[in-house]
């Protein structure tokens, strides 16, 4: 079985170079990890400090290991921290990111690759984001006696730790020292699987949106666009999302404001909103003193702050993308909408349950949701209902801390 997996795994490599001509991610997948030993070789030097490493496969991962880094750092001032990246999305936009003091996009998996890495930056504690498992990288942790824990792991039934054939791919879990999963089921999961070196933490990333809610940027433009009207804030959207808000939008009484946040902020794509807006719209960039019922951002990394000025949030990708990160709006108290593709994201589902989140797959349902809404009275309990929901399943940080002393 290790065979076919560094097959599959070369044959991946391959496939993103076959590609990377014709796509922009797949190009920066090839050119980052171009002479990345060399890349590595210099910027380590002859740094002797002591290292704990942590890696994310992407952005969203990142997010979930911010508060645990630092945690660490405080724990642990003298070391160094190593930070690496699968998904260009997560390096390019943090490989200058003052957590880490060495940001590396991490070499493919292979016995050579696994046992060169860790020659380098010789790490005394290792930390796995969610969904990353590299059987030659675990492999050689293992048999070097690093500790590495997995951190906000969540597990399904139908994956392949718990079919009959993955016994290659358990054996990788039974080789942490200790796996922190997000909920109960994973961890009935893991038990029945014979995975015993796990626990329930809960997911880091309640603790993130937490930490960035209580003391976020400001931006007083958005203040004073927002001044004393209600406030919609789309968040990370796509044009099938805003399709249908278009609609609700132009239909809205003048009582709210609209602040989009689209996904991909291209000037077609920004003309594309503009064009299918007919309230009066100002981008983010091109700000005036004029007064405006819809403002579109066109900026990155604004997004988890500017949520701060909303009464509602509306948040993209769940009509088909993969939906976004609704703990973000959420962390303010804001009432959260999303489309209906949500099988394998637990928090729409708990949301919907506390009647905090709605999913709508057209613009009537839009429409529908928007108008309930609406009702001041009931905002203001589904924003104190938000704000509990979050609060309640806060605490990952501290029970990873906690079984961390242990050892």
């Amino acid at each position: 079985m290790q065979w076919i997996y560094l097959i599959a795994v070369k044959l991946y490599s391959f496939l993103i170079w076959l590609v990377s001509p014709f796509n922009n991610k797949a190009a920066l997948w090839i050119k980052g990890r171009k002479r990345i030993f060399e890349k590595i070789e210099n910027k380590l030097g002859k740094d002797s400090s002591k290292r704990i490493w942590f890696h994310c496969a992407s952005l969203g991962e990142f997010e979930q290991a911010v508060p645990l880094i630092k945690k660490l750092k405080q724990k642990y001032p003298s070391h160094k921290f190593i930070l690496t990246f699968f998904s260009p999305s997560g390096y390019e936009l943090k490989k200058n990111t003052s957590l880490a003091d060495y940001v590396f996009y991490l070499p493919a998996d292979g016995p050579a690759n696994a046992r060169r890495f860790l020659n380098m930056i010789k790490p005394e504690m290792v930390f796995f984001i969610k969904y990353e498992f590299w059987h030659f990288y675990i492999h050689e942790l293992y048999i070097r006696n690093i500790p590495l824990y997995f951190i906000s792991a969540r597990f399904r039934k139908n994956q392949i730790f718990f079919k009959g054939y993955g016994r290659f791919f358990r054996a990788m879990l039974r080789k942490a020292k200790h796996i922190f999963v997000q909920d109960e089921n994973s961890l009935q999961l893991c038990f029945h699987a014979g995975i015993k070196n796990c626990s329930v933490s809960g997911d880091t990333r309640y603790d993130r949106v937490m930490e960035i809610a209580s003391n976020p940027k400001q931006f007083p433009e958005i203040a004073k666009f927002s001044s004393g009207k209600k406030v919609f804030i789309a968040g990370s959207t796509w044009p099938e999302d805003e399709k249908l808000l278009f609609d609700m939008i132009n239909h809205s009484k003048d009582d709210w404001k609209f602040i989009i946040v689209p996904h991909e902020i291209s000037e077609s794509h920004i003309s594309f909103l503009i064009s299918g807006i007919r309230k009066k719209t100002v981008r983010y960039s091109k700000l005036n003193n004029t007064e405006n019922d819809v403002m579109i951002i066109d900026n990155i990394g604004m997004l988890s702050s500017a949520y701060q000025y909303g009464d509602t949030a509306y948040v993209g990708g769940g009509l088909g993308r993969g939906l976004h990160n609704i703990l973000e709006p959420a962390a303010y108290g804001l009432p959260v909408i999303f489309g209906n593709r949500i099988d394998k994201n637990p928090e729409a589902k708990a949301m919907i349950k506390n009647g905090t989140g709605f999913t709508v797959s057209s613009t009537e349902e839009l429409k529908s949701v928007f108008d309930k809404l609406n009702e001041s009275n009931s905002l203001s309990e589904l924003k104190i209902g938000q704000r509990n929901y979050v609060a309640e399943r806060a605490g990952a940080i501290e029970k990873i801390i906690g079984h961390l002393t242990t050892y």
